[in-house]
């Protein structure tokens, strides 16, 4: 057979899905597939030539998802006081005065 576990005695961290990992040596040379490995149930590392590669790759595809930052509400001291500056003042609604009310021509 050609290839062979190997186990860790700290054991290997599980995948993301929760299955348990294993270590794997194939025997064959490295120009017919073999190397070394870490597996599961649904996925596995590439093939490597040393055993020391083979455990950071697992760690890398399986580590834990990175949670996001919290925003930080922006706070206004409350001694600043803030104007509008604008080019032009909005316009106001005019309101239309009937002529007779002012003494005008109707």
């Amino acid at each position: 057979m050609t290839q062979c576990k190997i186990d860790h005695p700290e054991g290997l961290s599980p995948c993301a899905a929760g299955h348990s990992a294993r270590h794997i040596h194939d025997g064959r040379s490295s120009s017919a597939g073999g190397g070394h490995f870490v597996e599961c149930r649904c996925t596995k590392t590439a093939k490597h030539a040393a055993p020391d590669a083979a455990l950071p790759s697992w760690r890398q595809m399986n580590r834990p998802v990175r949670s996001t930052r919290k925003a930080v509400a922006h706070v206004e001291p409350d001694n600043v006081l803030q104007f509008k500056l604008t080019i032009a003042e909005p316009a106001t609604k005019r309101t239309r005065v009937r002529a007779s009310a002012q003494g005008g021509r109707p």
